[in-house]
C-alpha cells in the first residue's frame, strides 16, 4: 500500500520548494506596470537582492532561466573570436562552455570531471602560459549541480591573481546562491549570475546577472550587444520597463520581494549555517549507508568541497533509479536524477541519484527525505549500513556550525 498521499516533497536540486509565503505574495490579481506600488517594490528589490549577493555593484534583472544568465554574461562582456577559459567541475561548467562556443567564443576547457578535485597549479600554469594575454575570461561553477561539487572561490581568484592575469572573473551561483557561502566582492569575481528558483525561493523565470566596474567597461568595449540581453537600460532604466525589456514578470517579482522578506528576517549567514547542518545531516546519513556492503557513496569525498545545498550520491546501477521510484511511488518524495553522470542510453546511468536540500527547508523535511530513503533501502533489500537515521540526527544536535 502506497504512503504517498499528501502534499509531495520535491527534494530534487532545483526548483526548490516554494513557501506559502512566496506562493501567496504572488496570489493577487495583475499589479499596475505603469506607476505605483510595484514600481516602488521593485526599487527597493535591487539593492536587497545585491545583499545576498554580496556587492556593492551592479545587478540587472532577466525574464529568464540560468541557461539566460550565461548568455547575458557572455553578451555583455565578450565578443565572437575571444578566448575565454573554463574550469569545470563536470556537467554545468560544460554546458556554459558549449553556450559560448555557438556564440563564437573561443574555448580553453580545463575539466576535472565526474568527482572534481581542482588543481590550482594547473589552472595558474595555463594562465601563466597565455603571455599574450588572450584568455579574456575565466568561468566556472561556485557548485556543479551534477556532481554537488563547491569550488573554492577566492582560492581561484588567488591563481588568477598570481598569475597576474587580467582575465575576468565569471562565476556560475545559480546553485549556490543563498545556500552556500558567497562574497562576492571580497573574493574578487567581477560578474556573477544567478537565477531565483532555487535559494531564492521563487518559481522558475527569472535570472540575475550582478557585475562590477571592470565587467561593465568590457561591455562599453563591445561594438554591438544583442538589445534583449544588454544590461545598459536595465541596470539604470529612464523607465520601468526598461528593467525587464518589455512587461514585468508581476507575480515572480511579487514573489520574490517575499522570498527576500524572509531572507532578510531569518539573516544570511543564519540562512548559510541552517543549509549548512542540515547538508552535514544528509552527509552523514549517507556515509552511514556505505558502510559494510553498502555500495552508497558520496560523490565528493572532501567534506570541504560538498555543497550546502545538493548532494550527489553514487549506488551502482540499477539501484538509484529503483530507490528514486520507490520514494516517489510509495513516500511522496521525488529525488534528484543523477544528471549529467553518464549518458542517459549507459546503464550505468541508473547508479545515481541527488538529494536537493536548498532554499525553504528544514529539519524534518530532511529527516523525512532520509527517512524515506532509509525504508526503501529495506523495502529493496539493497545492501546498506545501519544507523544512518541516527547519525543524521546526531549531526543535528552536535550544536552550531560555521558556514563555509
Amino acid at each position: 500500500m502506497s504512503l504517498a498521499q499528501g502534499r509531495h516533497y520535491l527534494a530534487i536540486p532545483g526548483p526548490s520548494v516554494v513557501p506559502d509565503r512566496v506562493l501567496n505574495a504572488m496570489h493577487q490579481p495583475a499589479p499596475n506596470i505603469y506607476e505605483g506600488a510595484l514600481i516602488d517594490m521593485v526599487a527597493g528589490l535591487i539593492p536587497d537582492l545585491k545583499a545576498v549577493g554580496r556587492t556593492k555593484h551592479s545587478a540587472a534583472i532577466y525574464i529568464a532561466n540560468g541557461h539566460g544568465t550565461w548568455e547575458a554574461a557572455i553578451s555583455n562582456t565578450l565578443a565572437a573570436g575571444d578566448k575565454v577559459l573554463v574550469v569545470a567541475s563536470s556537467h554545468f561548467a560544460l554546458g556554459w562552455a558549449g553556450l559560448a562556443e555557438k556564440l563564437g567564443i573561443k574555448v580553453d576547457v580545463i575539466d576535472f570531471g565526474k568527482q572534481p578535485n581542482f588543481d590550482l597549479g594547473c589552472i595558474e600554469a595555463a594562465l601563466r602560459a597565455d603571455v599574450n594575454h588572450e584568455i579574456k575570461a575565466v568561468l566556472t561553477t561556485h557548485v556543479d549541480t551534477s556532481t554537488s561539487y563547491k569550488t573554492d572561490i577566492a582560492a581561484l581568484r588567488g591563481v588568477i591573481d598570481a598569475a597576474d592575469h587580467p582575465a575576468l572573473f565569471m562565476v556560475d551561483c545559480i546553485a549556490s546562491l543563498g545556500c552556500d557561502r558567497f562574497e562576492m566582492d571580497e573574493w574578487g569575481v567581477d560578474l556573477m549570475i544567478t537565477a531565483c528558483q532555487k535559494g531564492l525561493m521563487t518559481p522558475p523565470g527569472m535570472g540575475f546577472v550582478f557585475f562590477n566596474e571592470k565587467a561593465a567597461t568590457a561591455r562599453k568595449k563591445l561594438d554591438r550587444v544583442s538589445p534583449y540581453w544588454d544590461w545598459s537600460d536595465r541596470i539604470e532604466p529612464e523607465i520601468f520597463s526598461n528593467y525587464f525589456f518589455g512587461t514585468a514578470p508581476t507575480h515572480h517579482l511579487l514573489g520574490l520581494r517575499e522570498a527576500l522578506n524572509m531572507i532578510n528576517e531569518e539573516g544570511l549567514e543564519q540562512v548559510w549555517d541552517r543549509h549548512k547542518r542540515l547538508s552535514v545531516a544528509v552527509h552523514a546519513a549517507v556515509d552511514a549507508w556505505g558502510q559494510g556492503e553498502g555500495a552508497m557513496r558520496l560523490n565528493i569525498a572532501d567534506p570541504a568541497e560538498r555543497s550546502s545545498a545538493v548532494t550527489s550520491v553514487r549506488i551502482g546501477a540499477p539501484d538509484g533509479t529503483r530507490l528514486r521510484k520507490w520514494v516517489t511511488d510509495n513516500a511522496g518524495v521525488t529525488l534528484g536524477i543523477g544528471l549529467g553522470m553518464a549518458a542517459s542510453n549507459d546503464p550505468a546511468w541508473h547508479g545515481f541519484f541527488r538529494i536537493g536540500h536548498m532554499g525553504h527547508v528544514n529539519a524534518q523535511m530532511v529527516l523525512g527525505v532520509l527517512g524515506s530513503i532509509d525504508t526503501a533501502l529495506k523495502a529493496l533489500d539493497i545492501p546498506h549500513g545501519p544507523n544512518a537515521m541516527a547519525k543524521a540526527t546526531q549531526s543535528l544536535s552536535l550544536g552550531a556550525f560555521t558556514s563555509g
